[in-house]
């Protein structure tokens, strides 16, 4: 005996949703995989949970296959229209390629800051772990370049100053030796005008 027609409402009991999400996912998963390898199709599968957390696949790429979706329904759409829709196209495409690359950058930012990590493959997470050392390694290389430049400019101050110190010691110890001269001169003035006086 077959089963009944099931109605397709919410599922109220939370654990209950998300087993059942778990497991239509996974199914799902495992049709849009199979559909490119048997049938040679091109396939992409974007999905949010609840939570709002992301899970895609695509066979091509999920951006690609996107880029490519975006391409087939605006030209679609053109062609059901008359005629000079060529400038108007450049700028929608342009558009799009703009907008696809900022989505591209905001999921890759998140990925830096480590977010959205579970719907990555090895593959791809080992490539944002090499990214994320490469730019640990440029910034270690950028601070290591400055403490450097600080440290030279320090010792070149350092060197200045001790010429400077060096300078004033000298002008220090001249003008000492001068007024030295001038007291032996004022001390022998006086003493030839005591010598004066005693004839």
């Amino acid at each position: 005996m077959g089963r009944g027609k099931v109605v397709l409402e919410r599922i109220s009991n939370k654990v209950n949703r998300q087993v059942t999400f778990g497991k239509r996912k996974k199914g799902l998963w495992k049709k849009a995989s199979e559909l490119p390898v048997l049938c040679d199709a091109e396939v992409a599968l974007i999905i949010f949970s609840s939570e709002g957390k992301l899970f895609h696949f695509g066979s091509l790429g999920t951006q690609n296959t996107i880029d490519r979706y975006r391409q087939f329904h605006f030209n679609n759409a053109f062609e059901r229209e008359d005629g000079e829709h060529d400038q108007s196209q450049s700028i929608y495409q342009a558009a799009m390629k703009l907008n696809a690359k900022y989505q591209s950058l905001q999921l890759l930012n998140r990925h830096l800051l480590g977010e959205d990590l579970g719907s990555l493959s090895l593959k791809k997470l080992r490539n944002l772990e090499k990214q994320i050392e490469g730019a640990l390694s440029k910034a270690r290389k950028c601070k290591t370049n400055k403490l450097l430049e600080r440290v030279e400019a320090l010792r070149k101050l350092d060197s200045e100053l001790e010429q400077e110190n060096k300078e004033l010691k000298e002008k220090i110890e001249r003008g000492m030796r001068l007024c030295e001269e001038n007291l032996v001169v004022e001390a022998h003035a006086n003493q030839r005008a005591n010598h004066g006086n005693w004839y």
